[in-house]
């Protein structure tokens, strides 16, 4: 008897084994998460990441660190969350820079982000605003681009970095305009921004959150989205199109992503709460006040999202010239 035992016994503990994953999943979160802003305080993707942390611990039960990992056009971020244990418990507040962008822009990359990272959910759409400092003698955009040919090569444009969206959109936008802008990298929104407010530099294309505060004290002036619609926290700002650019429309989003191999089970916890996060009416309100469109999609809808947006990137990459070692 104590012999058939024996010989049962390993069938029947390699039958338990395949449980211990889905007990675990199920207890998810049972720790401090921590969300990853591959930027610098300040811009856009920070203020969206303390807004879901707060709501996120609410949802789950735990408590949500915001991290600041800035640096490489975001690279450094998404590097760590890469690298970091496939349980949930590190998470990445992605956008369109380390995860489409940065892999058309430098010769290696520490991270392939199509094979390391899988998306959780689409968080918003973004409008990207160009604004102007507010002493500049232009009230429209025609005005601005006659402005600029008027002053060839003596106004400049910011951006949280080089190879970032705004310093793609900068040159996309000089293209199309049949103007010279020159770049003027910083590290971060925040800086730029300031930079913006004391009139170092003429102008700025970046996502909504981080300047709307401005627009609406007076300090900065919008002139356009380059967006294909109006947006709702603006809606007398015209679109670049409308304004007289054509074909001057920069897509921004920000997303919620996990080192691959996450377990499903997480991955579904985390898509769950985050949605039903988005669909609150009072986070709505916050985000569109913002400047932001919440979305809250599937992972299989973002992940199609990621692979349509990495092709416009590279072609964009590619028409501008712009490269990055």
């Amino acid at each position: 008897m104590f012999k058939r035992i024996l010989a049962v016994l390993p069938l029947l503990l390699g039958a338990l084994v395949p449980l211990r994953p889905a007990l675990a999943d199920a207890a998810y979160p049972a720790k401090v998460i921590r969300l990853v802003v591959p930027f610098a305080p300040g811009g856009s993707t920070d203020i969206l990441a303390r807004l879901l942390s707060e709501r996120l611990k609410d949802e789950l039960g735990q408590t949500v660190i915001v991290e600041n990992r800035p640096g490489a056009g975001g690279n450094i971020g998404g590097e760590v969350v890469a690298r970091a244990a496939a349980d949930g418990y590190t998470l990445l507040l992605a956008a369109a820079g380390p995860t489409v962008i940065n892999p058309s822009l430098y010769a290696k990359m520490p991270f392939d982000p199509a094979r390391d990272l899988v998306p959780v959910t689409m968080l918003v759409r973004e409008h990207n605003l160009m604004v102007v400092n507010a002493s500049l003698p232009v009230r429209n955009l025609k005005e601005f681009i006659a402005y600029a040919k008027a002053h060839p090569a003596q106004l400049s444009f910011g951006s949280p970095g080089n190879g970032s969206p705004a310093q793609l959109g900068g040159e996309l936008f000089n293209q199309l305009a049949g103007v010279k802008l020159q770049h003027v990298p910083y590290k971060g929104s925040g800086p730029a921004v300031a930079d913006l407010i004391a009139g170092h530099i003429n102008l700025m294309i970046d996502n909504m959150p981080a300047l709307m505060p401005h627009v609406q004290s007076g300090k900065l002036r919008a002139l356009a989205v380059a967006s294909e619609k109006r947006a709702s926290a603006l809606p007398d700002v015209p679109t670049a199109e409308e304004a007289g650019v054509k074909g001057f429309v920069v897509t921004a989003w920000k997303g919620l992503m996990v080192p691959a191999g996450t377990p499903p089970a997480v991955i579904a916890r985390l898509n769950q709460a985050t949605v039903k996060i988005l669909s609150s009416q009072d986070m709505r309100k916050r985000l569109v006040d913002l400047g932001a469109e919440p979305v809250g999609n599937t992972p299989e809808q973002f992940a199609a999202q990621i692979r349509s947006d990495a092709r416009w990137w590279a072609a964009l990459v590619k028409s501008t010239g712009t490269t990055l070692d």
